[in-house]
């Protein structure tokens, strides 16, 4: 299990983000750019214990109505080869030194547990605490066995797009998720659905990923 570190990190994750998420083609904030909080997410376990594994919701409070992303992270201890358009950028860990973070869809790791996630082979981890599954977060897969690869992430306006090495499954990551929109959709193969907080205060379920 991925042992979580209480210290300082400089720039923050939300700090990288802010500067980060409007590059995006599914942002929809406005001019002015992005005032976050976070408001929840869940980890996975790396099996070799290198990369780090968040998927964050963070909530835009900039425009008329907040709205929540959901960003999946890696944070390496060295540059990702061939992934430089994926950087989200780096920050100084206050034990680990130096960490990269990357846009998770385009690092490998992540896939291949996001994929085992959507399967039930791995458990979601808590966002904050060492050895604790995150209850919150449930999935179904009722297809054939998935491959452990992608072949390209594509974005666009509403999310990203994993084409498996499959040649026909696609995983779509709702990057904002609605609150409510808790059951798998018409004709999909499997599907990841988690929770965050609103900024009430109470906490709001929805889709995350939908493989078809």
């Amino acid at each position: 299990m991925a042992l979580i570190h209480h210290t300082t990190v400089k720039p923050t994750k939300l700090e990288l983000l802010t500067a980060w998420l409007p590059t995006r083609p599914w942002y929809v904030g406005g001019a002015g750019g992005p005032v976050l909080t976070k408001a929840g997410g869940f980890r996975l376990d790396d099996p070799e214990g290198e990369v780090g594994i968040e998927f964050m919701v963070a909530t835009d409070t900039s425009g008329p109505h907040p709205t929540p992303y959901l960003v999946p992270l890696t944070y390496r201890g060295a540059p990702l080869g061939g992934a430089e358009h994926a950087l989200v950028g780096t920050m100084e860990h206050g034990v680990l030194g130096r960490r990269w973070a990357y846009d998770g869809c385009h690092d490998p790791v992540l896939v291949a547990q996001l994929l085992a996630l959507v399967e039930g082979r791995v458990q979601a981890q808590a966002q904050g605490v060492s050895d604790t599954p995150d209850r919150e977060v449930a999935r179904s897969c009722t297809g054939p066995a998935l491959p452990s690869t992608a072949t390209a992430a594509d974005d666009d306006q509403d999310g990203t797009a994993l084409r498996l090495s499959d040649g026909t499954s696609v995983l779509r990551l709702h990057r904002r998720p609605r609150p409510g929109t808790e059951a798998a959709p018409e004709g999909s193969l499997g599907h990841i659905t988690g929770a965050w907080e609103l900024p009430d205060g109470t906490r709001a379920r929805g889709l995350f990923a939908a493989l078809r």
